[in-house]
């Protein structure tokens, strides 16, 4: 299996419905081959999406006839609290995020909340300290990691 010209072709197919290739490996596990992606798109990916999207593909895989050797495919997602680029967050304007920063502000380093603005230098995120709701103004490049969270 040459996996170099299945990430090619498989990078136009998933980008024409809608999904971008985050990884894809090829492995041997308890005696079988296994190729797994994981894709990525901004519009959060549930189970049915999974379904139906591994239909899809296989049926691609297929077409393209990819190999001789038999072998399973596993497809899934970054999941719901996956990480975010920075030259990407303004894609998600809204979005419940998770911040751990490098340097501190106000004595935290680690901040929740939702994205109301990004602009090429800095981010701006509603959060929650103690009752008030404050907007708080962090630097990009202050940004350690970056990733969607769930608000309990």
């Amino acid at each position: 299996m040459n996996i170099e010209l299945i990430k090619s072709s498989l990078e136009e197919k998933l980008s024409s419905l809608g999904y971008k290739l985050y990884s894809l490996s090829l492995k041997r596990e308890k005696g079988n081959n296994v190729l797994s992606i994981v894709v990525d798109r901004v519009k959060p990916i549930n189970m049915d999406d999974i379904v139906d999207l591994t239909g899809k593909i296989s049926s691609y895989l297929d077409e393209i006839d990819i190999s001789n050797d038999s072998y399973i495919l596993d497809i899934s997602s970054l999941g719901a609290e996956k990480p975010l680029e920075i030259n990407e967050l303004s894609q998600y304007i809204d979005s419940y995020i998770n911040i751990h920063l490098i340097n501190a502000i106000n004595g935290e380093n680690i901040y929740e909340g939702y994205i109301r603005e990004v602009n090429e230098k800095e981010l701006i995120i509603e959060t929650r300290k103690k009752t008030r709701v404050i907007k708080l103004v962090i630097l990009l490049n202050n940004i350690y990691k970056i990733r969607l969270a769930i608000k309990f």
